[in-house]
């Protein structure tokens, strides 16, 4: 079964998204936005460009490196690995 998007409304009222596996877990949830819309803007980059996605492992570079990297990839892709 293929994976599924489910979007709902935060505590704070954002719409939010999550990416569920076929069997139902959660592997990744994106950042709040203001509007339905840009809500579904956020998916549809995901399904854009997630599948060609290189993966870059910055563990061996310290503490610091890995926080940048969190950083970086919040403010762009709007979503985290569960």
């Amino acid at each position: 079964m293929a994976g599924t998007f489910e979007v709902y409304l935060d505590a704070r009222g954002k719409h939010r998204f999550r990416l569920k596996a076929g069997n139902g877990q959660i592997i990744a949830v994106g950042e709040s936005y203001e509007s339905m819309a840009a809500c579904l803007g956020g998916i549809e980059s995901i399904r854009k460009n997630a599948a060609g996605a290189t993966l870059t492992d910055l563990t061996s570079q310290g503490p610091n490196m890995k926080h940048a990297a969190k950083h970086k990839a919040g403010a762009g892709s709007g979503m985290r690995a569960s």
